[in-house]
């Protein structure tokens, strides 16, 4: 099954915003891909484009070996949807939005129970009560059910965990790695750098651009410094002392702890912390850690500023 993704040289603007910048990718049949990053980078605006509810000010895509724009009608046969705002008729059960949905693609939802049997399960006990009464996790495992229900070949989750419990998060995860041995290609947009682990392969985005394409471990790989992370009593102190650092190349505050690289090749955690005790900062833990997919963002994020 053709359920391959291919996107040349893709660009949109919301007037003076250019919210995608000559997107290049290819995301390949059955992949488990992330889109990864923050709000204003530009994800839900390719899903749109993707979905054929906007139209590229230049470059295309071809979904499946349909072209975005000249075959949309065949691409929102073989789509599933699924948008950050829970959008079904909350004042319709869960049983009539899934009825619904399937009258729309002109199936039944007994036709294509094999897709969605797992997530189904779980919603079944609460299939006669209102779409809006249900809680976070349930609305999202309806909206996947109304996405699924007329088996597409391609399925696009723009921000799905988004405001939902860690449990509910953990458990979408686990249906969609059901999912993919369905044969589907899965897209997921998340600003969750912690789900980009769980992708195949991920593209960090920020300001409509591509920073880094690559599976996660392989993002990983080509951080280029030495990280450490630092602790102190007073954190917002110790940010501070580290950017006077005359050697200092990054330095980004992460929970209780700091994270920081050096301009040299070679760093003496002695001589740093020798210079924030200068500077009156003492009991300081410095120790040299593995980048997190957040760390290799942030390293990109700046080295693209600077580029600029």
């Amino acid at each position: 099954m053709n359920s391959k993704i291919s996107i040349t040289d893709l660009s949109k603007s919301y007037g003076d915003v250019q919210a995608l910048k000559n997107i290049n990718l290819d995301i390949e049949s059955g992949e488990l891909f992330g889109l990864i990053g923050p709000d204003g980078a530009g994800k839900t605006t390719l899903f749109r484009l993707l979905a054929t509810l906007l139209v590229p000010d230049s470059g295309s895509a071809n979904l499946c070996g349909f072209e975005m724009v000249k075959e949309y009608k065949h691409i929102r046969n073989i789509l599933g949807y699924m948008p950050g705002k829970f959008s079904l008729y909350q004042d319709l059960s869960v049983l009539e939005n899934l009825n619904f949905f399937a009258t729309v693609f002109n199936t039944r939802i007994e036709d294509n129970m094999d897709m969605i049997r797992d997530i189904w399960l779980q919603i079944e006990p609460f299939k006669d009560r209102l779409a809006g009464k249900l809680s976070g996790g349930m609305k999202q495992k309806l909206a996947l059910c109304c996405a699924l229900i007329h088996q597409p070949k391609v399925l696009l989750l723009d921000e799905p965990t988004t405001g939902v419990d860690a449990v509910s998060r953990n458990e979408f995860w686990q249906m969609l790695k059901s999912l993919k041995t369905k044969g589907i290609t899965i897209v997921v947009a998340t600003p969750y750098m912690d789900e980009a682990n769980l992708c195949e392969r991920v593209a960090l985005m920020q300001n409509g651009e591509i920073l880094s394409l690559d599976s996660p471990s392989g993002i990983i790989a080509n951080f280029e410094k030495d990280l450490y992370s630092i602790q102190g009593k007073d954190t917002y102190q110790l940010l501070l002392n580290l950017r006077d650092y005359p050697y200092v190349h990054s330095v980004f505050p992460f929970g209780q702890s700091i994270h920081y690289t050096d301009t040299r090749d070679q760093i003496s955690p002695s001589d740093l912390n020798d210079f924030l005790s200068s500077k009156g900062q003492h009991d300081i833990e410095i120790n040299q850690i593995t980048a997190s997919i957040e760390d290799c963002f942030m390293a990109l994020s700046q080295q693209n500023t600077i580029q600029l």
